[in-house]
């Protein structure tokens, strides 16, 4: 089974479409259609419904999309592979980073990447979590910082930092003279919170089905420094980083009764093949973080 076809075959069960596949690739439609027509005369079964002008997988395409990723995935890294060998590969690193940490941790170890390797091209991607996991799964990105819930058997990964997950309030919430706040009374608040998806939601989600309670979210934005604002002008209460919180936001953070810490890692695909330039930027984001940990982490 050629590698082409399967390319076209993703590119129609991606899109639903004929045409957006065509154009996605950059090729005639009917090159597209008759390489499917052939790949299913070949396989021996329909991978496409037919209908006027949808389409949509069959059984048998459902169970081929997941072959044909791999497959492909396999042979654009022995691509890769050999024109690294060659010298022929441009250098580019594509991470995914999740919105809060890209905003407050990373922009130094990202500039200093780049200060260092000034040739190589730095493809920088924001998104929540899970989705970035599922695109670095199929493919789509070669790096991403995750944070560790649920091992997956597709990835490698390796730990980075630890950060705890705060209450923030304004100076005037009753939550300010606590030492500490119970997941019952967070609850009881009205909440601003980060889009599903995202750690930051993630973990609520995760507290309040433990609590057995539906959280009252006021405010959903992924604006990070729009959630201080409404935190700090009292209408709502939200749960940050505390790397995130600076002297001028006005925000007071307490931690949660039983402390609430995310493990933050760095993971890439479990077998799949690391370029040169992703596997320096792997080295040297384990090295600054090594670096920047307190002397009693370490």
């Amino acid at each position: 089974m050629e590698v082409k076809p399967l390319r076209y075959f993703l590119a129609v069960a991606d899109t639903l479409s004929f045409t957006r596949a065509a154009e996605q690739l950059h090729i005639a439609q009917p090159a597209i259609s008759m390489a499917i027509k052939k790949l299913e005369s070949e396989c021996g079964v329909d991978l496409f419904h037919r209908y006027e002008r949808k389409i949509s997988l069959t059984d048998e395409g459902r169970v081929l999309i997941d072959y044909a990723r791999k497959t492909v995935q396999a042979a654009d890294d022995a691509q890769l592979a050999m024109s690294e060998l060659n010298g022929l590969a441009k250098g580019e690193v594509r991470v995914g980073i999740p919105s809060m940490l890209g905003s407050y941790y990373f922009p130094p170890i990202l500039m200093a990447f780049k200060h260092r390797y000034p040739n190589l091209s730095l493809q920088v991607i924001e998104g929540g979590t899970w989705k970035l996991k599922q695109m670095l799964e199929a493919g789509e990105i070669d790096l991403s910082v995750i944070v560790a819930e649920s091992p997956s058997d597709q990835l490698e990964t390796r730990a980075l930092i630890r950060e705890q997950m705060l209450v923030a309030i304004n100076k005037e919430h009753p939550f300010a003279a606590l030492d500490t706040v119970t997941p019952e009374q967070f609850f009881k608040e009205e909440l601003v919170m980060f889009k599903e998806g995202y750690f930051h939601r993630r973990v609520i989600d995760r507290l309040a089905k433990e609590q057995g309670v539906t959280p009252n979210i006021g405010f959903e934005t992924n604006l990070i420094p729009l959630i201080k604002s409404i935190v700090q002008q009292g209408f709502g209460v939200s749960t940050l980083l505390g790397m995130v919180i600076e002297p001028k936001d006005d925000v007071i953070t307490k931690p949660f009764a039983d402390n609430v810490w995310l493990d933050i890692n760095i993971a890439w695909r479990k077998g799949g093949y690391l370029s040169k330039a992703n596997q320096a930027f792997l080295n040297f984001l384990i090295e600054e973080t090594e670096r920047k940990k307190p002397i009693f982490e370490k």
